[in-house]
């Protein structure tokens, strides 16, 4: 017990996730900022700068940082229990064996898996997105830099943001836009970490969503490039307690759920197809400084319910920055997931509804949870191409359901043969037509 007459420790700020940083770059308690007020005494600039070196895109220690700490919300995550691990490698061997039975996809014994925090589902998600992010991360700071670039002669300190005023015109700010070239990494790395430290708040696993998951670059962690199974317990006992379900039973229907999926992923050219479209993706969005003046004004950073109309509606600033290049990606990385999660549903009833007393309840609770997806989730979703409305999902259903009442599922598990074997939207809509294509009986 601390002793009352001692002086308290200082306490790290709550809102300074990144050591060295100061609290006020991340909002919280403490009202505005006001840079007349810092005590630059209380910042480590030698870590700052150390923070700031990077050589690529995104500055991943930053986002590392940030993840973690809005995963946790700062709290200190506690461990998974011996005993929780070992059901879970209990429930996910045997869901292997049933898969692989159902699916013939025998590299699904392979899977590796872990019982996990978010801590642990965030580390492994900033090597396995690395190469979406750093992609989508790459277009947006050429389109500052571009922004620059078009700048006047007399507004070399241009913002390179879309309706932004140019730094020139701003007192003391002037001459400050080579700074982006040190900065763009650190807000990019902000930015790919709060996402990540979002989606570890409330996944049960790594395929709540059909995120484009790539191979890890030299020297990372292994986990990018092979599908893996991941369990993140906390949130698998939260969602449990908020849907009042019985524990043993939504235990074996997420191992089911996951290993399903994983063995769609075990299929190379389905792995490589759902990054390359995503990729494709976010390479094309284009910040077009007309589209933001048309959607929210003149944006003054100095203003703040300037700037709260961007943040209120995402999707809008979404909306701004989308270009007719996306229509094609956006088209293929829908009808990928589509028949991907009607197959990876359809297995998962045939082997839940057998062996998962009350399946039924939890299917229903895991749906709802599937579609009524957050704001931030539904924005990230269209930030990498993903967005899937209830009619997407209905319409893959569809697919696999009509193509295993004439072909069997040997004739629906022909789907992973090659990349060539995915339907095309006139097949997804009307089955008998894959079906002839690959030569199988259509009894229509």
């Amino acid at each position: 017990m601390a002793d009352p007459s001692q002086p308290e420790e200082p306490e790290e700020p709550e809102n300074a996730p990144i050591p060295g940083f100061p609290g006020f770059l991340f909002g919280g308690a403490g009202g505005d900022f006001d840079p007349s007020k810092i005590d630059f005494s209380q910042i480590d600039l030698g870590q700052v700068m150390r923070l700031l070196q990077s050589t690529g895109p995104v500055n991943w220690e930053i986002a590392r940082q940030t993840a973690e700490w809005v995963a946790l919300e700062g709290r200190t995550e506690p461990a998974v229990s011996a005993r929780d691990r070992e059901q879970f490698e209990e429930l996910a061997h045997a869901a292997q064996t049933l898969v692989v039975g159902e699916t013939g996809l025998t590299a699904t014994f392979a899977t590796a898996l872990s019982t996990v925090g978010p801590k642990g589902w965030v580390e492994l998600h900033l090597v396995a997105l690395r190469p979406v992010l750093e992609a989508m991360a790459t277009t947006l700071g050429n389109a500052m830099q571009q922004g620059d670039d078009d700048e006047d002669d007399d507004e070399v300190g241009g913002s390179g943001f879309p309706g932004l005023p140019g730094m020139a015109g701003m007192p003391g700010l002037a001459g400050m836009g080579n700074m982006m070239g040190l900065l763009a990494p650190a807000l990019l790395g902000v930015q790919a970490g709060s996402m990540i430290g979002y989606l570890a708040q409330h996944a049960l696993g790594r395929y709540d969503l059909p995120l484009p998951t790539g191979p890890a670059p030299a020297g990372d962690s292994p986990g990018g490039d092979s599908p893996t199974l991941c369990f993140v317990v906390p949130n698998v006992d939260a969602f449990e307690e908020a849907w009042s379900l019985p524990r043993d039973d939504l235990r074996f229907y997420v191992a089911l759920h996951e290993t399903v999926h994983a063995a769609t992923r075990s299929v190379a050219w389905v792995r490589g197809r759902l990054v390359r479209l995503a990729v494709d993706y976010v390479s094309s969005y284009e910040i077009d400084p007309s589209a933001f003046e048309a959607e929210f004004g003149m944006i003054d950073p100095q203003d703040p319910e300037a700037m709260q109309r961007m943040t209120e509606n995402p999707e809008r600033v979404l909306g701004a920055m989308q270009s007719p290049r996306q229509a094609v990606p956006r088209e293929e990385l829908q009808r990928l997931t589509a028949v991907v999660e009607g197959y990876a549903d359809h297995v998962l009833t045939q082997i839940g509804r057998r062996l998962v007393p009350t399946f039924d309840r939890i299917h229903e609770a895991m749906q709802r949870h599937r579609v009524e997806r957050g704001e931030a989730e539904r924005f990230i979703e269209g930030l990498l191409g993903l967005k899937l409305e209830r009619a997407h999902y209905e319409q893959g259903q569809a697919f696999v359901d009509g193509v295993v009442e004439r072909g069997g599922i040997e004739g629906l598990n022909r789907l992973w043969e090659s990349e060539s074997m995915l339907p095309t939207p006139n097949e997804l809509a009307a089955p008998g037509l894959w079906l002839a294509r690959i030569e199988l009986p259509n009894e229509e």
